[in-house]
């Protein structure tokens, strides 16, 4: 040593801070690897920077590498770049201290926290560092040299209160870090990082991407250890022990695919990353690619997988792509970048900006964070929409596995509820296989119509024979076939399509006899108010025998074959949205619908003679709740008491007979 060895103290706050670094706050400590390789990641970043802007610096950067050194029998582990170095002011300033500034408020919220993981995401928000360290080590020693200078500086502490600086003599231009290793313990989340398999495995869990070779000394195996072993048997005067010299084995992959163009990747490149990051062995569907400049840089690599994991729809699913800065791994599963209806969407996105320590909460409120959301959204909806006008065959084949969880977002994101109805495509009665896009009905719409038609339902065979659709099917109106749960709720959500607003025609008054001339419009309108005359009677006493099940009876517009059906008011909850909500555990009161008879039916008909021959005729009362209950049942509804209607039925038909 040049100069006497300095002892300085770190200031109280800083003290008590870094104390819940160390014992309180990360229960992960594999992490502290990850925050020195990331140190000297950025070492090398600065002195390839310097070597190419700087024409008077020595600086050797043909081989910048990380170095990682395991000493069994001393319990050491060594992190060693040839980067940029230190000068001893840079150590003071750099290594001595944890957080520039707001260090006090900071203690003071942590003390405040009520569980570790709240103080974690406040600690985020400054990051640990190389302090991180100290959480499976008793004591740190450095040794670093800036590049351009001939004095080294030696660094040391065991983390309680003090640490020693002084000038050190012959040491390389970068940085080492050794870490006197505490005694592994698997109660105290302590593992046995002298291992190799240990540290492979946390290299390849965090820096597998670093863009230099992270590098350690293992013992030969096979053919190289027996040669090893030979050569030195046959050196004369050789030390008897002697084997073959450990090998210097890359530990990580270098290829971060994200950071390149995407002219120098290969398909089979992006396939077998997509591989790697989503353990699916089918190629992706389709690949997204794409870097961000400006006042916040990012790369993002996203992929749409080409068939849905069998979890897509469990509570418990992870959602979000992988979370990495500066090519070093954040975590799994980031749902901030990416909304739950895209839960699908596998990939990574690289921030340059970010704390290496962000928490989860704080991503959620990070206004840069959002702007990437967006941005990523869009990009995976545009490319959801070129493969639609591209490639149709493919999307018919990614709507069908990725639909349903693509109609979600029209509850959920408002801002991009034209580009989401864009991609939504249905069986519609325009043909009994391929599906329609909304686009695609409009461009088919009769002249003067104005709506979207829909029905919703179990599935397309109850659709198709639901007597809502008879006028429509007579008149040659197309209607959208909707079949998902979640169909039921967005076409409530949502008002129109490009100004043509959505109508379910098991709902409200339907009225398709608007394009007559004005002399069959006035017969029309004629003949309607004599029929309405003519039943009046018959609907009235309907609606007080029917009182307790339905809230009005009228005389239907839609039908032509059957005798009777349900509708509902406009903004009435359906049938099966009201089975999904009772399904839940969500009580709800009565919905009472509307009761539209068929005048042209021969069952009506004879009601109506059989109530103005005798109003008071007890088997018109037990008629009544046949031909409600069998509307309720033609639409696939529950009858609220099956034993009596089974037993009405027996009763009539046994009279008919």
């Amino acid at each position: 040593m040049a100069s006497p060895t300095q002892t300085l103290e770190f200031q109280a706050e800083t003290r008590q801070l870094l104390q819940l670094v160390i014992h309180s706050i990360y229960s992960n400590k594999d992490i502290f690897l990850r925050e020195l390789i990331s140190n000297a990641s950025d070492a090398l970043d600065k002195l390839r920077l310097e070597s190419l802007t700087d024409s008077g610096l020595d600086a050797d950067t043909a081989d910048l590498h990380v170095v990682l050194d395991v000493d069994r029998e001393a319990r050491t582990l060594t992190v060693r770049d040839n980067g940029i170095g230190m000068t001893r002011d840079e150590v003071v300033e750099l290594i001595g201290t944890i957080a520039k500034s707001g260090t006090a408020s900071l203690l003071a919220k942590i003390k405040e926290a009520k569980d570790a993981e709240a103080a974690q995401s406040l600690i985020g928000q400054f990051g640990v560092g190389f302090y991180s360290a100290f959480m499976v080590a008793d004591k740190v020693t450095l040794h670093t040299r800036r590049a351009g200078t001939d004095q080294g500086t030696a660094w040391e502490s065991d983390g309680e209160g003090t640490y020693t600086v002084a000038e050190a003599e012959g040491l390389p231009v970068g940085t080492s870090v050794t870490l006197h290793l505490k005694p592994a313990d698997g109660e105290d989340g302590l593992g046995d990082y002298l291992a190799s398999w240990k540290i492979r495995q946390i290299v390849k869990q965090y820096s597998d991407f670093i863009r230099w070779p992270i590098r350690m000394a293992v013992e030969p195996t096979g053919a190289a250890a027996e040669a090893g072993d030979a050569a030195g048997d046959a050196a004369e005067g050789a030390d008897a022990t002697a084997g073959a010299a450990p090998e210097l084995e890359t530990l990580n992959s270098m290829k971060a695919l994200w950071a390149r163009s995407r002219s120098e990747v290969t398909e089979a490149e992006y396939s077998e990353f997509y591989q790697q990051i989503s353990h699916d062995w089918q190629p992706p569907a389709e690949t997204i690619h794409m870097r961000a400049e400006g006042t916040f840089e990012y790369e993002a690599l996203l992929f749409v997988p080409s068939h849905a994991p069998f979890d897509l729809f469990s509570r418990d699913t992870k959602r979000g792509v992988q979370l990495y800065v500066k090519r070093v791994f954040i975590m799994d599963d980031c749902d901030a970048l990416m909304p739950n209806y895209l839960r699908f969407v596998k990939g990574v996105v690289d921030a340059h900006d970010l704390s290496l320590n962000v928490s989860r909460e704080i991503l959620q409120h990070d206004r840069q964070i959002t702007a990437v959301r967006r941005r990523l959204v869009k990009k995976v909806l545009g490319a959801l929409k070129d493969v639609k006008t591209n490639r149709s065959d493919d999307y018919t084949a990614l709507w069908e596995q990725f639909g349903r969880v693509l109609k979600e977002g029209l509850l959920e994101d408002r801002d991009n509820t034209d580009a989401l109805l864009d991609l939504v495509s249905a069986a519609s009665t325009n043909d009994p296989e391929k599906t329609t896009t909304l686009r695609e009905y409009v461009e088919r719409m009769k002249d003067g119509q104005d709506t979207v038609y829909y029905l919703t339902g179990e599935n397309r065979a109850m659709v198709e024979n639901s007597p809502h659709m008879e006028a429509f099917t007579a008149k040659g109106y197309e209607v959208l076939i909707l079949t998902d749960p979640v169909d039921e709720v967005w076409t409530d959500q949502v008002p129109a399509f490009d100004g043509h607003r959505f109508q379910s025609i098991a709902k409200g008054q339907v009225d398709l006899d608007g394009d007559g001339d004005e002399a069959g419009s006035d017969e029309a309108k004629a003949e309607k108010a004599q029929r309405e005359q003519d039943f009046a009677p018959l609907v009235s006493w309907l609606q007080t025998a029917l009182a307790d099940h339905v809230k009005q009876v009228r005389l239907s517009s839609r039908l032509t074959t059957s005798a009777a059906c349900l509708v509902g008011e406009a903004h009435d909850l359906t049938p099966t949205l009201e089975k999904m909500y009772r399904a839940m555990g969500q009580e709800l009161p009565q919905v009472k619908r509307i009761l539209e008879l068929n005048p042209a039916h021969p069952l009506v008909t004879a009601l109506r003679r059989a109530h103005g021959a005798n109003a008071d005729d007890p088997a018109l009362a037990d008629a009544a709740e046949l031909v409600h209950g069998s509307a309720l049942l033609a639409e696939g509804g529950d009858l609220p008491d099956p034993a009596r209607f089974t037993r009405l039925l027996t009763d009539r038909l046994t009279h008919a007979l």
